[in-house]
C-alpha cells in the first residue's frame, strides 16, 4: 500500500488531542491563501523568461484552485495535512500563551525565491541539501541548470540563498501573505539517528565533535578519559539521548538545527504552510512543489539512492539501549513533531 494512502487511512482515524507541550498561539501574521488576480514574472532555471502571459498563476493559485486533475487529486492529501498541522495547533493553544512575536532570527530557515514566489523553511537531515540546490537553481537566473552539479558544501553557503530574516517587516508580511510556503518533515527519531550518526559517528566532523561531543561525554560519561573528554569523538547514542533530555541542555542553548524540533525551526503553529511534503514520498512531493510553480517540465528533483541512509529498521536498533524512562522523556520533547505531522508512536518504544 502506498505510503500516502496509508497516512490517508491513519488521518481518517485521527482526533484532536490536548497536548501538554506549550508552543505558543497564532503569532506574527498567519496570512491562508487569497486570490492574486495580477499576472505573475517567472523564470524557467535556464534563465528564459516565461513572463506575464494571459492566464498565467501562481504556485497559491495552482495549490488552491488546480485545473488540472492530477494536481486536484493531489490536493486533497496536502489539505488533509495542512488541517492535521492546524488541528495540532489549536488543540494547544488554549493553554500556550509563552510565544506572542516571532523575531527575525526565527525566520532564518525560511529561503525566499522572488521569481517563482516560494518559501521553503528547510530541515536539516530532511533531504535540505538537494532542496537548497534546487533553490539555487531556481533563484539563479540561468546561473546553474542541474542541481546536482552544485557541491553540497556551496548548498549550505548562506550567502547563496536569501532567507526571510533579511527583509522588513512589510516585506516579510507581503511575502508570507502571498507566496506559496512550504517545507519537508521525516519522522522524528529517525530524523535525529541521521542527525546522530553524521554528526558523532563521522571522523571528519570535528568540530562538532568539539563543540557538542566534549560537552556531551563530561556531562553524561562517569570516569571519561582525558582522551575522550578533549576529543569529543566517540559519544555514545545513549549519552546523545541523555544529553537531550537533560534540563540544563534547554535552558543553557537553543538545540543545534540538525536535532531541533520541527515546530521550531519552522513555526508552523506562527507561520501558515501551504505544503507539508514528506521524506517518505520525498520525490513525489518535490516534483508536485515544482509542478506548482511552473518549472515541473525544466527540473525534476535529483534521485538517487543513498546507501548510508538511515531507515526505520536501523533507527529500532539504536533504541534498543535506552531504557524505557529516557525514551518516555525523549518523546516528550518530539511529541508535537510526531503529532502534527501524523506520525504514530513507533512500536519499538516502551513508553512508560
Amino acid at each position: 500500500m502506498k505510503p500516502a494512502l496509508l497516512e490517508v487511512m491513519r488521518m481518517n482515524r485521527i482526533c484532536r488531542m490536548v497536548l501538554a507541550t506549550c508552543l505558543g498561539s497564532f503569532i506574527l501574521v498567519i496570512f491562508y491563501f487569497q486570490s492574486m488576480l495580477h499576472p505573475v514574472m517567472r523564470r524557467n532555471p535556464f534563465g528564459v523568461d516565461i513572463c506575464c502571459r494571459k492566464g498565467s498563476r501562481s504556485p497559491l493559485q495552482e495549490l488552491y484552485n488546480p485545473i488540472q486533475l492530477e494536481l486536484s487529486n493531489t490536493a486533497v492529501l496536502h489539505q488533509m495535512r495542512r488541517d492535521q498541522v492546524t488541528d495540532t495547533c489549536r488543540a494547544n493553544s488554549a493553554t500556550s500563551r509563552k510565544r506572542r512575536v516571532l523575531t527575525p532570527n526565527d525566520l532564518k530557515h525560511l529561503v525566499v525565491d522572488e521569481d517563482h514566489e516560494l518559501i521553503y523553511c528547510y530541515v536539516p537531515k530532511v533531504a535540505c541539501t538537494n532542496w537548497k540546490r534546487l533553490m539555487m537553481v531556481l533563484t539563479g537566473r540561468g546561473k546553474y541548470s542541474d542541481p546536482m552539479e552544485i557541491p553540497a558544501n556551496e548548498a549550505h553557503v548562506s550567502a547563496n540563498l536569501k532567507t526571510l530574516n533579511q527583509y522588513s517587516i512589510p516585506e516579510i508580511n507581503h511575502r508570507l501573505k502571498s507566496y506559496m510556503k512550504f517545507l519537508f518533515v521525516r519522522e522524528p527519531f529517525e530524523r535525529l539517528v541521521s542527525a546522530y550518526r553524521n554528526k558523532f559517528t563521522q571522523k571528519y566532523n570535528i568540530s562538532f565533535h568539539k563543540r557538542y561531543g566534549t560537552k556531551i561525554i563530561k556531562r553524561q560519561r562517569k570516569n571519561a578519559t582525558q582522551e575522550a573528554l578533549r576529543k569529543g569523538d566517540d559519544v555514545k547514542f545513549e549519552e546523545f539521548v541523555a544529553y537531550l533530555i537533560d534540563p540544563h541542555t534547554q535552558r543553557e542553548e537553543p538545540f543545534n538545527e540538525h536535532w531541533q524540533t520541527v515546530y521550531s525551526l519552522c513555526h508552523p503553529c506562527h507561520i501558515h504552510y501551504d505544503l507539508v511534503g514528506k521524506y517518505e514520498t520525498l520525490e513525489e512531493d518535490s516534483n508536485y512543489v515544482l509542478q506548482l510553480a511552473g518549472v515541473g517540465n525544466y527540473l525534476k528533483f535529483p534521485t538517487y539512492a543513498k546507501s548510508t541512509r538511515t531507515t526505520d529498521e536501523m533507527t529500532t536498533e539504536f533504541f534498543q539501549n535506552i531504557s524505557s524512562e529516557h525514551q518516555t522523556q525523549l518523546y516528550e520533547v518530539y511529541k508535537l513533531d510526531f503529532l502534527m505531522f501524523n506520525y504514530s508512536v513507533p512500536s519499538y518504544l516502551k513508553l512508560e
